[in-house]
């Protein structure tokens, strides 16, 4: 089982539970204010994928290993029914669930990605994470400034700083970033999964965000043909971070109607 935590609505529940799914070096952490904000009505449950955050490291991680994953939260922890928001590789993971085993979804969200494949690669992010020299780190910040020798964008180094745990023990990555560089080309591709998925489907993106482009959409209704696009104004592809009170609107106006 994923690690995860259960953010419950202080009433009844009166709409089904909701499952959020994160993107590549992300955690349930990142989701915890969106996520509180749409359990006004519904239970929420934010998983950490494998090789992420607090949840158990393995070999695998295909995305048929990650919507499987998913899976076994939804029969566990949703009583087998749930609605199901991912981003990014996690948006993936998602719309591999949906055409595999799509009677565990009521709705599908997918945040700023499409199920095509894409030729760049985040291998540079886990080449720096390892040059690191955990044994020196006490503190974030000086970890912060190792990576600031690769990483130009102090945005993106405190993302990938919020999956470094700093304990009296010492510093070690949450992310295993092994088993991530081992399938980095997987990951960024579409692994051509069959099927299709009858159900509401919206597809999420931001409007300055090159993940999800008008010539997606043909691939998109192939495999989701009651897709629903919408575009955040102003957004990039964290489009979620970047504008938190337009995304929580687009979910809950989705999800409700």
């Amino acid at each position: 089982m994923l690690n995860h935590d259960i953010y419950a609505p202080e009433g009844e529940e009166t709409a089904p539970p909701l499952v959020i799914v994160h993107g590549l070096f992300g955690s349930a952490r990142n989701w915890r204010a969106i996520a509180r904000k749409l359990a006004a009505a519904r239970r929420v449950v934010v998983v950490d994928q494998r090789n992420h955050g607090d949840s158990f490291h393995a070999p695998g991680h295909s995305y048929d290993d990650m919507a499987g994953d998913i899976a076994a939260v939804i029969r566990e922890l949703c009583g087998g029914t749930a609605d199901l928001l991912g981003h990014s590789m996690g948006g993936k993971a998602a719309m591999v669930l949906a055409l595999r085993e799509g009677a565990l979804l009521r709705k599908l969200i997918v945040a700023d990605i499409a199920p095509v494949s894409y030729s760049h690669s985040h291998a540079e992010f886990i080449a720096a994470m390892r040059k690191v020299d955990l044994g020196a780190v006490t503190a974030r910040g000086e970890a912060d400034a190792q990576l600031a020798r690769d990483i130009d964008d102090p945005a993106m180094r405190a993302f990938l700083l919020q999956s470094l745990a700093v304990t009296p023990e010492g510093a070690r990555w949450k992310l295993n970033l092994d088993a991530l560089d081992a399938v980095m080309e997987e990951v960024i591709e579409w692994p051509g999964t069959q099927g299709r998925f009858d159900g509401p489907a919206l597809f999420l993106h931001g409007e300055k965000s090159p993940y999800v482009r008008p010539k997606h959409e043909e691939a998109v209704r192939a495999l989701f043909p009651a897709a629903e696009f919408e575009t955040l104004a102003g957004a990039g592809h964290w489009l979620h971070a970047e504008k938190p009170r337009e995304f929580i609107a687009a979910v809950d106006a989705f999800l409700t109607r």
